[in-house]
């Protein structure tokens, strides 16, 4: 039997000390920093939006440098509580990629029995990284293992909170009064969906790979798909197959989220696409970027390019394509609107994205609106994605190939 996995906790990013991002998720993308662990050689910061939980791992050099994050001026002092369970300096929850670039590495789930699970996956051939470990403070313990994805410096930590009653996790600390930014601006609930950059043809080995490990199932991105293939997307300097899966459906009766997970593979085509770009920038496949769930995408993307976050600009020419107008008008939207953002829509018909509903009218009642940051760090990695989905549970034909195309123009811009 698959390990069962409860709910997505959060994702772990492993940067460098001094390189920003802390200060790029408050100040820009809103999100509020709530816990850390400072340690003479490793920083630890918890940032939170919604359900949407970020943990910034930086290492640092023998004593943390001083850092004041935006909204907060005056940091108390770095006072840690006893902490049993691990030894100081090292990042808890989590193991150091020992990456060249900054990342994203870590997507953690929370389960209910750690040690059950551990065995589970040592039955089914997944080495542990961390085996189960018991970590406390005042607050209670967290019990929490490490297993290493199949897809390049990725890892998964499993972690039973149950029995603890603090900020976050033992270890760390409440920052104080952070103020958040506007939320009625700005709001974004839950992580909808991870896309992991895979090197080619590695597609199939994992899917089976999380199929086997966690019981995670296939998901079909929309109708066009085939089973066997994947999704394919063939054009100018474009040869992707995307592939879904999700650990949701049937997994535990106590599940929370249902995160999808999208996987990238560049196809044997001319040119150099975005998934060949991240693999060779980051120095091999990991997570390439994570869809935001917005309650209002338009105030979001508007509120967040305000506050200094840079969005890929589509070709104009997708909202002037034949019958893209009327598409946005039958959604109830502005074309004109979303072209000042570059937000881009798309109608789900019956049957993609395991959707249901019937008819022309479901087509104008499920659809879905996009919009992608440009990379956050220096190298073209890591992005967001702000994503409003209104009843369209897949990833629309029109918009995955206008997406996926706006950010191969951006990068071919940049050479």
């Amino acid at each position: 039997m698959a390990a069962s996995l409860s709910r997505l906790s959060h994702i772990a990013f492993h940067v460098p000390a001094g390189t920003g991002l802390v200060s790029d998720l408050v100040g820009k993308f809103r999100f509020h920093l709530f816990a850390e662990r400072v340690t003479a050689r490793a920083r630890q910061l918890a940032l939170r939006k919604g359900a949407a939980v970020f943990l910034v791992n930086e290492r640092l050099g023998e004593a943390p440098p001083a850092h004041t994050f935006p909204f907060d001026p005056t940091q108390p002092a770095l006072a840690q509580q006893p902490v049993l369970g691990h030894s100081d300096g090292e990042f808890l929850y989590d193991i150091s990629p020992l990456h060249p670039v900054s990342t994203a590495s870590n997507v953690c789930f929370e389960v209910q029995d750690v040690p059950s699970v551990s065995r589970r996956l040592q039955e089914r051939g997944c080495p542990l990284a961390i085996p189960p470990t018991n970590v406390t403070d005042d607050s209670g313990s967290v019990t929490y293992c490490v297993v290493r994805s199949v897809v390049g410096n990725i890892s998964h930590t499993l972690l039973d909170r149950s029995r603890y009653r603090g900020v976050f996790l033992p270890g760390f600390r409440a920052t104080g009064d952070v103020p958040e930014g506007p939320r009625d601006l700005a709001e974004a609930t839950h992580f909808d969906h991870i896309t992991y950059a895979c090197s080619r043809g590695s597609t199939q080995a994992v899917l089976d790979w999380y199929q086997h490990c966690f019981g995670f199932q296939r998901f079909i991105v929309n109708r066009q798909e085939d089973v066997a293939e994947g999704y394919r997307i063939h054009g100018h300097g474009v040869g992707l197959r995307l592939t879904a899966m999700r650990y949701g459906k049937g997994s535990e009766p106590g599940l929370v989220d249902d995160c999808k997970f999208v996987l990238a593979e560049s196809l044997l085509e001319p040119g150099k696409n975005q998934v060949d770009a991240f693999l060779e920038q980051h120095g091999g496949a990991g997570i390439q970027h994570v869809g935001l769930y917005a309650t209002d995408i338009v105030s979001t993307a508007r509120a967040l390019a305000q506050a200094g976050v840079r969005f890929v600009e589509p070709p104009q020419a997708y909202y002037s394509e034949v019958g893209k107008a009327e598409e946005i008008r039958a959604a109830g939207q502005d074309p004109w609107l979303l072209s000042q953002h570059g937000i881009l829509l798309d109608a789900e018909l019956a049957g993609d994205g395991e959707g249901g509903g019937r008819g022309s009218s479901a087509r104008q009642r499920r659809y879905l609106m996009q919009i992608f940051t440009k990379p956050i760090f220096p190298e073209e990695t890591f992005f967001l994605e702000l994503i409003e989905r209104r009843g369209a549970a897949g990833f629309g034909e029109g918009n995955i190939r206008a997406l996926w195309k706006s950010v191969q123009a951006y990068l071919d811009k940049q050479e």
